[in-house]
């Protein structure tokens, strides 16, 4: 498949996508009757940036759960990610996924009656052994389970996607955060190894698994695949930096996928990482040192996802990516606002000071991913907010939780990670800090009021 694509243009600080999407709520099947399918639509060409001139679909799951929530009102109109993250998920009745696929689409169908052009945005989330590093994520496919990966899960989301009653959506595909970086970071010989990610990177089947869904996907025309690419404080260090990229480059050229199936890649997908740090940089120097020296930083040649996405970008083109990819960042809780947030630059002249005083993430440490305290609602999603970066969008719902702060058996094949345990004081994947994260919270996908309230409180920009 080649692309018929115009040059990429790019636009800085458009209009806010969710300020035109539903106005006065959001439209569903259940409300208003599906919209006629029509089977003789034919698939739009692709364009540069899907995000461009369209509206993107509102969850009804998440909008009604944000909506009963007190001041929720206030951001239930805006456009999240529908997630299938189980086989089950495809039809409905998983938690966050109470609304199946198919239905999802027919509500979309709706919904871009009040617009020219149209997003549906999907995260395709159910690996093999998903998730080597964590626990709390960990998916129902056994690390071999390859063929059901393929068969069950990414055959029967691309035959529901390429009905031709939904050609007249731009479908953009969320592909498999959190795995391909794993077979990069936390394999052996690396302190932070764990013997899951090893037997991933034995075994072949993140490579295969991603693979495998960016060529039936990206067979769709009207379907935008975008790789998850992890974030600035996992793999913005050198040897991190290009090992991802090679990694990359890899996957989209094995078996029967090419460079023609990748539209563009997201950072932060799920994470609380800012898109900009206003008032620091990593090239800033401290009483004769540079910030890169300090424990925040450490070493680390970005302080935040939007710089680190748009050096990723050129890195990938370097490795044979086209020319005019994309990137996406989520910032769904990504604000840091609040009382504590800094007004500007610190004048300290010891590097750790300095950068404390002055970083508006207030974790303990950028590898810190679940529930974490203090985190706000970060930019509202927009199109086209710098070069090279397609959208700030909301992948991540605000307010399901990441996992479970204590251990809750279920049936859904999660399990408890003691990163999402406030009393846990760390490893090194996250250089033996504090996990930061929020007690009492229910297993990953299943909402958590008590988060939400504080992303709510802590927005920035303030609500």
């Amino acid at each position: 498949m080649s692309r018929t694509n115009p040059p990429r243009l790019r636009r800085r600080k458009t209009a806010l996508l969710a300020g035109a999407l539903l106005g006065a709520g959001v439209m569903t099947v259940s409300t208003l009757g599906v919209a006629s399918a029509n089977e003789d639509a034919q698939p739009l060409a692709r364009v540069d940036n899907p995000y461009e001139g369209a509206g993107v679909y509102v969850n009804p799951d998440w909008s009604a759960n944000a909506a009963a929530e007190p001041g929720g009102e206030a951001i239930a109109n805006e456009p999240t990610g529908v997630w299938l993250d189980r086989i089950e998920a495809i039809d409905g009745g998983s938690a966050g996924n109470s609304t199946g696929l198919r239905e999802h689409l027919d509500n979309a169908l709706v919904q871009a009656q009040d617009h020219e052009n149209f997003v549906f945005q999907v995260v395709v989330y159910n690996l093999p052994g998903r998730d080597c590093a964590a626990l709390a994520s960990n998916g129902q496919l056994a690390p071999d389970d390859l063929a059901t990966y393929q068969s069950d899960f990414i055959d029967p989301i691309a035959e529901i996607i390429g009905d031709p009653a939904y050609a007249d959506l731009r479908i953009v595909t969320v592909i498999e955060i959190d795995s391909l970086p794993n077979l990069i970071t936390n394999v052996s010989p690396r302190e932070t190894a764990t013997p899951e990610c090893d037997e991933m990177l034995a075994n072949g089947n993140y490579v295969n698994g991603v693979a495998y869904a960016i060529e039936q996907l990206g067979a769709i025309e009207n379907v935008y695949n975008y790789i998850d690419a992890g974030h600035y404080g996992w793999i913005g260090w050198d040897d991190n930096f290009g090992a991802s990229a090679d990694l990359f480059a890899e996957t989209a050229t094995t078996g029967g996928a090419s460079f023609d199936d990748v539209h563009g890649f997201i950072v932060n997908t799920a994470n609380f990482g800012p898109a900009v740090e206003p008032y620091y940089d990593v090239t800033d120097t401290v009483g004769g040192s540079s910030v890169r020296e300090g424990s925040w930083v450490d070493w680390n040649n970005y302080n935040d996802n939007q710089s680190f996405a748009q050096a990723f970008r050129t890195e990938l083109v370097s490795k044979g990516f086209a020319s005019d990819i994309g990137m996406l960042i989520d910032t769904s809780r990504s604000g840091w606002g609040g009382p504590d947030r800094p007004t500007g630059t610190s004048t300290a002249t010891d590097v750790d000071t300095y950068v404390d005083e002055s970083r508006v993430d207030k974790r303990f440490q950028t590898g810190n991913w679940c529930n974490q305290a203090g985190a706000g609602l970060g930019e509202r999603p927009e199109v086209a907010p710098a070069e090279g970066i397609d959208a700030y969008v909301w992948i991540k719902p605000p307010g399901e939780s990441d996992g479970s702060s204590e251990e809750i058996p279920n049936d859904e094949g999660k399990g408890f990670d003691r990163m999402c345990d406030p009393t846990y004081e760390g490893n090194p994947r996250n250089n033996h800090n504090m996990s930061g994260a929020l007690g009492d919270a229910p297993i990953s996908g299943h909402w958590f009021s008590a988060q939400f309230q504080e992303l709510l409180a802590n927005a920035y920009p303030p609500l």
